[in-house]
Parts: C-alpha cells; sequence; structure tokens
C-alpha cells in the first residue's frame, strides 16, 4: 500500500536529515495557501490534492537532487513560471493535443492540462498530467527537445506513489526503478543508475 503524502515526507525527511543534510536544508518552508491559490488562478486550474499537500510541506527547493535520479521540486511560483513559459513556446500545438490519445506513452510536446513540479535544470519537467484518462494524476517527463513520455513503472502512476517509493529507496538503500540512492560527501542525496 502507497503512504500518504505526509507520510512520505515524514519518511524522506528524517532520511534526509540524518543522511543528507545538504538536501535537507534546501527543501523550503510550507508554500501558502493564498500563492497556491494565486497560482491556480493564473494557470486556470485548480493543483491536483497530492500536489497542493506536498507543496503545503515544503515549498520547493533549490536545485538539489530530490526525486530520481535527478530532479529537484519546485515551488508555487516556479510551477506557474514553467505552465506558462511552456504555454507561450507550445501553446497552438498544446490546444491541437486535445485530439491526441491521454492514455498513451507518449505525449505531446506540451498540454495545458500538465502541472510542472519538480525541474532538471536543463530545460524539463516533471509533470501532474490532469487530463481524463485511464491513468489519472500520472507523472510525465515533459522533454524539452523530445515532448512528453509516461514510464509504466508503478512509482511514475501518481505523485503519491513517487514520493513513496523515493522515500522507501531511501529508507532501504535498495534501487527503485534503476535508481540508487546514495549519500555524496555525507551531506548531499544523488542518484546513481
Amino acid at each position: 500500500m502507497t503512504s500518504s503524502i505526509s507520510e512520505s515526507w515524514t519518511r524522506m525527511d528524517a532520511w534526509l536529515a540524518r543522511h543528507a543534510p545538504r538536501t535537507f536544508t534546501a527543501l523550503a518552508p510550507p508554500a501558502e495557501r493564498s500563492a497556491i491559490a494565486a497560482a491556480e488562478q493564473a494557470i486556470g486550474q485548480p493543483f491536483p490534492e497530492p500536489l497542493v499537500e506536498s507543496l503545503l510541506r515544503h515549498n520547493g527547493m533549490g536545485h538539489f537532487d530530490l526525486l530520481p535520479p535527478f530532479w529537484s521540486l519546485l515551488d508555487v511560483e516556479g510551477t506557474t513560471r514553467a505552465w506558462q513559459m511552456r504555454m507561450e513556446i507550445h501553446g497552438d500545438e498544446a490546444a491541437e493535443a486535445d485530439e491526441g490519445d491521454p492514455n498513451g506513452e507518449y505525449g505531446p510536446w506540451w498540454h495545458g492540462q500538465w502541472i510542472p513540479f519538480a525541474f532538471d535544470g536543463a530545460g524539463d519537467y516533471l509533470v501532474v498530467d490532469r487530463r481524463s484518462s485511464r491513468y489519472p494524476g500520472r507523472i510525465g517527463h515533459a522533454d524539452h527537445e523530445t515532448g512528453c513520455s509516461f514510464r509504466h513503472h508503478p512509482m511514475w502512476a501518481s505523485l503519491q506513489a513517487l514520493l513513496d517509493a523515493t522515500a522507501s529507496a531511501l529508507e532501504t538503500g535498495e534501487a527503485v526503478d534503476g535508481y540508487l540512492p546514495v549519500a555524496v560527501d555525507d551531506d548531499e542525496l544523488d542518484w546513481e543508475f
């Protein structure tokens, strides 16, 4: 059974504080509900509840690897900026994307119902897919060069599953989807694959 967002964060926070304190201190304090509401208004849709719960725990972080293999969390403002930038770049394509298959392994370059929540520092994002499909809330990798892809591994089924899998990998030291957590210099989290 998958842990709740809050339980996963409690597990991750405890591990990071002990084994990767630099990564732990990079996590921001909770977002304000008013900031989340402003972001939702700016993008014209509500954030998925698991993302809201996560943001109310930690409102993003600096550029430190947290989610396997190299993803850092966006804060509320970063989520809004990333969504708006992608809409400016791919807005016309995003409008046409409604005609595509929302259940497919590959998506369009961008879709207005994707909410970015993590970044890699190279122009790519992890997104929560808000489209109506057989896989509501699944996680996609919105690559700036190749478009979006959706992996079938269970950890990518939802934000809740991703955080739970991350917490479990940290606690056990075992690889998840081929990614192994390591503490670099005994103070920063990294993932080997």
